[in-house]
Parts: C-alpha cells; sequence; structure tokens
C-alpha cells in the first residue's frame, strides 16, 4: 500500500506549515546544544550522502533534530513512533525542509502505522534513528537485504534498546546500534527530569486535578520510575513504589517510598503510573481492589503496562469523560479512569507536549553526535548493540555547560598522572 505524505493528507498544508514551524522556532531557540551542532553541521556537512530513516515522536523538538541531520547533508525520511504523539503542523512544517519526506500523521491505525515506516524504509537508508525499534525490527522482518548497507543505528528508549538486546542474544541484529537511552546525559536528565516532569504536568493539566495530598503509586524504579516518583514526592503526594527487582526495591525504600506489591498498592492508590516498559503491570486482579476515581496513567512506552482488555471485560460501561480521559464503569459503581488510552501519557494525551525542552537538547544532541559518528567512522562498530562513545557524551555534556556558562575545574598533569597509576599507596 503507498503511504501519503503529510501534505497530501492534510486539507490546508500551508496553514500547518506555519503553525509547525512557530512552534519548531520556539524549540529551537531553547536548544543552544542543537543551535551549536548546526553551526558546524552546516559548515562541514559530515552526513552528506546519507539517508536517514526515522521513527520518532514527531513532535517541534524533535523536527528541530530532524532539521539539523538535514542541514548536515543528510536526505532523511520520517514516520511516526507512535500513533497519537505526532503533532501534524509540525509534521508538515518538516516536510517543508530541504532534504525530509515525512509520512509521519496523527491518529493512524496500525496498518497505516506500518505502511508509513515501510515508505521511510523507501530512502534506501544508511543510518536508521529510532523510538522503540519499531523501525529496526521491520527492517529485518520486512527487508532483511538492507542491512548490509546500514552503517549503524541510534536507538532513544530504554523499551526500544531491551528489544535490541533481545536480538543481539538471539544472533538477529545484522547491523551496529547505539544504545543512546544508556548514556549518562540521557539517563540522569531526559529519564529523571523529562520523564518526571513531563508525566505528572500531563497528567494534571488532561485532569485538572492536583498531585498533592493523593497517593501516586509509581510501577518500576528504573530511571524513569526514580523521576516520576521524585517529581510527585516534591509535589506532596504520598509515594507507593512497585517493583520486581530487589536491589530497586531496597533502593526506593531507601529513599523513604513505600514498596509493596502492585496489589497491595491497588488498594491504595488515587494515581497509578507505570514506568516499566513490560507488559500486564497492572491487571484484572488489581483493577478490583482499586477505589473509585483513580486514575491509570502509562509513563512507559507502549499500551501494554495496564491490561485494557481485561479493564474493558470487567467493564459494564465506558466513556469519555474528560479529552483524553476514558472512564470504565465496573458493575459495583465504581469508576477506573485512564488516560490517553493506556499510551505514553506525556505525550499521546491532548495536551500532551512531551519532555522540556532542554532535556530534550541534551538527548537529541547526543543522537545527533551519535549519527555524525556512525557517517565519519562506519567500520568502527561491529553489528550488535554498542555503548556510545564516553568522548561523544562529554561532547554534548560540555556543549552543554558552556551555554549555562557554567566553569568547572580540571584535572592537572599530577591528578591525571595519580588517577590512572597503579603505583601510588599508602
Amino acid at each position: 500500500m503507498t503511504c501519503p505524505t503529510i501534505a497530501e493528507r492534510l486539507d490546508d498544508p500551508e496553514t500547518a506549515r506555519a503553525e509547525g514551524r512557530r512552534k519548531m522556532d520556539w524549540a529551537e531557540a531553547h536548544m543552544p546544544i542543537l543551535a551549536e551542532l548546526r553551526e558546524t553541521f552546516a559548515a562541514d556537512e559530515p552526513l552528506a550522502g546519507e539517508r536517514i530513516a526515522m521513527a520518532m515522536h514527531v513532535e517541534a523538538k524533535t523536527a528541530v533534530l530532524v532539521e539539523l541531520l538535514a542541514v548536515g547533508g543528510a536526505e532523511v525520511a520520517i514516520a511516526g513512533c507512535n500513533p497519537l504523539s505526532t503533532q501534524n503542523d509540525v509534521s508538515a512544517a518538516l516536510h517543508a525542509v530541504d532534504g525530509v519526506t515525512s509520512y509521519a500523521a496523527h491518529g493512524v491505525d496500525t496498518d497505516e502505522y506500518y505502511d508509513a515506516i515501510e515508505a521511510v524504509v523507501g530512502v534506501d537508508p544508511t543510518i536508521t534513528v529510532d523510538d522503540g525499534a519499531d523501525m529496526v525490527t521491520h527492517i529485518h522482518d520486512e527487508h532483511p537485504d538492507l542491512t548490509a548497507q546500514l552503517k549503524g543505528g541510534c536507538e532513544e528508549t530504554t523499551t526500544g534498546v531491551h528489544r535490541l538486546r533481545s536480538m543481539a542474544d538471539d544472533g538477529a541484529l545484522d547491523y551496529p546500534m547505539f544504545a543512546v537511552n544508556d548514556t549518562p546525559m540521557k539517563t540522569l536528565f531526559d529519564n529523571v527530569h523529562g520523564t518526571g516532569e513531563s508525566a505528572l504536568t500531563n497528567i494534571a493539566m488532561t485532569t485538572n486535578l492536583a498531585i498533592a495530598g493523593k497517593t501516586v503509586v509509581v510501577a518500576g524504579y528504573g530511571y524513569c520510575g526514580r523521576g516520576v516518583a521524585k517529581k510527585a514526592a516534591g509535589m506532596n503526594a504520598n509515594v507507593v513504589v512497585t517493583e520486581v527487582d530487589p536491589r530497586r526495591a531496597l533502593e526506593a525504600h531507601m529513599e523513604g517510598y513505600d514498596v509493596m506489591p502492585m496489589n497491595e498498592a491497588a488498594a491504595e492508590g488515587d494515581l497509578f503510573v507505570t514506568t516499566t516498559g513490560n507488559r500486564d503491570v497492572i491487571t484484572r486482579a488489581d483493577f478490583e481492589r482499586m477505589g473509585d476515581g483513580v486514575l491509570l496513567a502509562n509513563a512507559g512506552h507502549f499500551d501494554v503496562e495496564i491490561n485494557l482488555e481485561e479493564l474493558d471485560d470487567l467493564a459494564v460501561a465506558t466513556r469519555e469523560v474528560r479529552d483524553g480521559v476514558e472512564e470504565y464503569e465496573l458493575p459495583d459503581g465504581r469508576r477506573l479512569n485512564v488516560l490517553a488510552e493506556g499510551r505514553l501519557v506525556n505525550l499521546a494525551g491532548p495536551l500532551s507536549m512531551g519532555h522540556p525542552v532542554e532535556v530534550m537538547d541534551q538527548s537529541f544532541g547526543v543522537q545527533a553526535v551519535c549519527v555524525r559518528e556512525l557517517a565519519e567512522n562506519p567500520d568502527a562498530y561491529d553489528a550488535g548493540v554498542h555503548d556510545v562513545p564516553d568522548r561523544l557524551d562529554r561532547e554534548i555534556a560540555e556543549v552543554k555547560l558552556d551555554a549555562e556558562g557554567i566553569a568547572i575545574d580540571g584535572l592537572s598533569g599530577e591528578q591525571r598522572e595519580y588517577m590512572e597509576s597503579w603505583d601510588h599507596g599508602t
């Protein structure tokens, strides 16, 4: 099936482009890392001749990254990585950028979603940039002949990196991928502060309800869960953490949070936020113990963390009680409210804007230099999952410090020698 570009989908693409560009300009004005990289990419064109296939959340911050790659000389084709996170006006503005073709559209069904990914693969890519690994798996499943020409790719998310590591463990990953999600400039800022702030901000905007005074149940205490728990506690909520890993559970306990199994937490929570990247985190047994009016939100990745099929089976009626909020009425009259269809609450809700601009500037800066690395050193990496080289992560940290006007100390020659030597004893 032929997939239309975003311009072919819209009744008034010109107006959409103007609004999308307005959003991009605002984001770009607050992204000093990408601004500095843009200067060097424009001057050096390190991506000249590259063809980049992308599957991302197409909103203003992502668009600034895509335009940077095009300025660097690449031909770029992009699709969405979530049926509800694309902003059509931003997609239209991107499509108008020289060297960029956008197939991303809001509200597509599953077939249309994969049709767009298939269309993007038509760019005959040399590099991929993914958010959730749908692009990578589609290439391996449908176009395995392309893997030989792919210099590599970048993966943005925890869920995507898990999928890639599983592929690598099975011997099924046939080209190199950078685990951008795992690098410090991503995990310490994007996952903690980005997810924490944006998830709770969008829950509050979608519901117009307070966080303060509520019992917030956070499922999973990885970096995203830590961020949600920290921000919720800072907003004067009582925080409960559920975990399957004993060390993370102990960490949450030592941070002062209540820790218990989900089925116990189900009877206590007012707001539930899943951050695991796994399926069936909240299920029928949990729904049966929840109080009237609870809020259910997902800040993980795919819409499988809250088992909506089981909730729908339990319900005697459903209705949209507010934009982005679906109420499920149970036989005893209790009402459970699901936000953003169980998809990423910070991106798929009606008011959602994703992570704060400054946070994504850091993550997308790492993405950009990883793409540059693959273009400049195509033979340096074998098929499999690779950590981002530390020099690239530090490069982005240094650019950010410069932009913030922050100076730090450096090691003296004697200090460096001391740290690198094993002969200094007592």
